[in-house]
């Protein structure tokens, strides 16, 4: 916890085709506090659509973003962004100095593509899991995983939780339990099959069958990034 009151400086990245609901717990979280500048950080300010459709403009390019950040923050991206240099130039220029980073869902992947997370444990969603060694990556299951100032998780609630999680680092246990009663996080799902072991073989089948094509496509990208970044395939 920081001993001194002081603004907070987060970036979190937005891009066409990311994933709002990777992002919104944590947005929420921080963005409910006073002395945090959150920063959504694309190339430029232009509207970007989001997946589902959700129009979005960042508030700060790369350009302009602090250099020195206390939180740098991805979701779920699509598998071209994987391989942009100019993207992956800023994550590495942040994350390698920024005091938490942080990722969610394939937003994880993106982080190992800039080589910030070699060496660390990490999680990612269930159907992209088998990629995160090709990223130097130690393969680590649960929901969410830290390790030293490395903090992942999958999708849709780990947003939340990663949030929770960093306020109480910089804020303390009482700000982080009101953040928690403010927001009303108590998930009750539906149906109780929000993991390959609560949904059962058939449902888990069906849902990888149905993205197949998609996590072909990230499987070939994790592949590429395991010989960019020098990655042994024994390893991978």
């Amino acid at each position: 916890m920081t001993s001194e009151r002081r603004t907070l400086e987060i970036a979190i990245l937005v891009c066409p085709g990311y994933m709002p609901v990777d992002i919104i717990g944590f947005h929420t979280a921080f963005g409910l506090l006073p002395d945090v500048n959150l920063h959504l950080v694309w190339k430029d300010l232009d509207e970007i659509a989001g997946m589902p459709h959700f129009p979005t403009r960042a508030t700060t390019t790369f350009e302009d973003c602090p250099a020195d950040l206390d939180v740098l923050y991805a979701g779920a991206v699509p598998p071209e962004i994987f391989e942009d240099a100019e993207v992956l130039a800023f994550l590495a220029d942040r994350g390698s100095r920024a005091t938490w980073v942080a990722g969610v869902c394939a937003g994880s992947l993106l982080l190992g593509a800039a080589g910030l997370l070699l060496g660390y444990r990490t999680t990612t969603n269930f159907q992209l899991h088998d990629n995160l060694a090709h990223y130097g990556a130690v393969p680590a299951r649960g929901n969410v995983v830290e390790d030293r100032n490395r903090i992942t998780a999958g999708p849709a609630t780990g947003s939340f939780e990663i949030g929770l999680r960093l306020l109480q680092a910089f804020f303390g246990d009482d700000v982080a339990r009101q953040s928690e009663l403010m927001m009303e996080y108590a998930p009750r799902p539906l149906f109780g099959v929000g993991t390959p072991e609560l949904a059962g073989p058939e449902l888990t089948e069906q849902l990888l069958a149905r993205s197949a094509g998609m996590g072909a496509v990230f499987a070939q990208v994790a592949e590429r990034a395991a010989r960019r970044l020098g990655v042994h395939a024994e390893t991978a």
